[in-house]
C-alpha cells in the first residue's frame, strides 16, 4: 500500500506528488479524466504576487510560494527532461492615474520592507512595443512576478513522477492516507453535505497567439493577463464567468482577445492559434482550501486555487506533504478546510 494516494491529477495534487516522492514516500495518483485535464490544462500561466501593502497569512504563503518556484521547477525539469515553461521574468503594469501614480511609489518602499531585499517593485518610463499603453507614461515593474506554461508545467511533473516510478491511473481505492485535489468535481462533493456551500466553479475563457516575446516580462493591462511564453506563443487571459450555460470559448474570448490588442498595440496582428474554456474551482473564502476532511480520518483536501494555484503550487505541495506525512500542520490562518465551511 502507499504512503499516500492522490486523487486529482491537476497542479495541486501533481505537485504534492512530487514533493512527497522527495521526501522518500510512496505515491499513488488517480484520475479517471488523465493529467490536467480541468483548469490546470489551461494556456495562461501569470505567476504573480498581490500588492505589497495590507501584508496577511495569504500574501506571506504566496511570497514564499513564489520564492521557492525556481527551485522547484528546475528540480522537476531535471527529473523528467521537459520544461515547465517557468521564467521569472517580472511584470509590467500601466499607471492609470496621478492617485495610482502615489500609491506604486509607495509601494516601492512597503516591498522593500515586505519582500526583505528578495524581490523589488519599482517604477519606469513607458517605452518600446512591449509595453502596455499608460495614460501617465509609467509602468510598475517588479521582479517577483514568474511565468510557466500550464500544460506544459503539467507534463513537465508527470514525466518526473514517471522517472521515479509513479504513473497517473485511471480507477482506484485506498486505505491509507488519502488527498483529494479534484478541483470543481471535489467542491461540488463537499457542498453536499456541508451547511452552506464551500465553493463554486468559475469559468475562464483564454487564448493563445503566435507571438514571440520569450523572455520579455508579463503584462498586466486592462484586467488581462499578457503572457509571453519561452515557446514563442503569448497567451491573454482572462474571463471571469459566475453564471454560464456552456464550457465552450464565445464572444467573451473576443473581447478580451481585442481588448489585449488595444492596450498593447504590438498584438494587433497576431494570430490566434488557440482558444481555451474551463471550470476553475473556487473555495468561499476564495483562499486555497487545505487541511483535514472533516469527519473523515486520514482522508485531506487541497482544492481551490482560483487564478492562483499555479503559483502556491510549490508551497501547498510542501504544505500538504508535511501534513499527510510528518503530522505537522502549518496551514495558515484562513487556509483551513473550516474556513470555507
Amino acid at each position: 500500500m502507499p504512503d499516500i494516494t492522490i486523487h486529482g491529477a491537476g497542479i495541486f495534487g501533481l505537485a504534492t506528488a512530487w514533493v512527497c516522492i522527495q521526501k522518500g514516500a510512496t505515491v499513488r495518483i488517480i484520475d479517471p479524466n488523465g493529467p490536467a485535464k480541468g483548469a490546470s490544462g489551461g494556456v495562461v500561466g501569470a505567476l504573480a504576487p498581490h500588492v505589497p501593502e495590507n501584508w496577511n497569512p495569504k500574501k506571506q504563503f504566496q511570497l514564499e510560494s513564489l520564492l521557492m518556484a525556481d527551485t522547484f521547477w528546475r528540480g522537476v525539469s531535471d527529473a523528467g527532461g521537459r520544461h515547465s515553461g517557468y521564467v521569472r521574468s517580472g511584470r509590467l503594469q500601466p499607471v492609470a492615474d496621478d492617485h495610482a501614480l502615489t500609491l506604486a511609489q509607495a509601494r516601492v518602499e512597503t516591498a522593500r520592507e515586505l519582500w526583505r531585499g528578495q524581490a523589488e517593485w519599482s517604477l519606469r518610463p513607458a517605452a518600446g512595443p512591449w509595453a502596455p499603453q499608460s495614460p501617465t507614461g509609467q509602468l510598475i515593474f517588479d521582479d517577483l512576478s514568474a511565468l510557466l506554461h500550464p500544460g506544459q508545467a503539467c507534463t513537465a511533473l508527470v514525466s518526473a513522477l514517471n522517472a521515479h516510478g509513479v504513473e497517473v491511473e485511471a480507477d482506484g481505492t485506498s486505505d491509507g492516507p488519502t488527498l483529494w485535489a479534484t478541483g470543481i468535481v471535489g467542491l461540488e462533493e463537499l457542498n453536499k453535505t456541508a451547511p452552506r456551500p464551500m465553493g463554486t466553479g468559475v469559468k475562464g475563457q483564454a487564448a493563445l497567439l503566435q507571438y514571440d516575446m520569450a523572455g520579455a516580462p508579463q503584462l498586466y493591462a486592462d484586467g488581462l493577463h499578457i503572457i509571453p511564453h519561452a515557446d514563442g506563443t503569448t497567451a491573454i487571459g482572462s474571463t471571469s464567468e459566475n453564471e454560464y450555460d456552456h464550457l465552450q470559448p464565445d464572444a467573451q474570448l473576443d473581447d478580451i482577445i481585442a481588448r489585449a490588442r488595444a492596450a498593447v498595440p504590438a498584438l494587433e496582428y497576431a494570430q490566434v492559434i488557440q482558444r481555451w474554456a474551463g471550470v476553475r474551482p473556487r473555495a468561499r473564502s476564495r483562499a486555497p482550501m487545505l487541511g483535514a476532511w472533516p469527519g473523515r480520518p486520514d482522508h485531506y483536501i487541497a482544492n481551490g486555487g482560483f487564478k492562483i494555484g499555479f503559483g502556491m503550487a510549490p508551497k501547498v505541495a510542501e504544505t500538504m506533504a508535511a501534513l499527510i506525512l510528518d503530522g505537522d500542520d502549518t496551514i495558515p490562518q484562513g487556509f483551513e478546510v473550516a474556513a470555507s465551511a
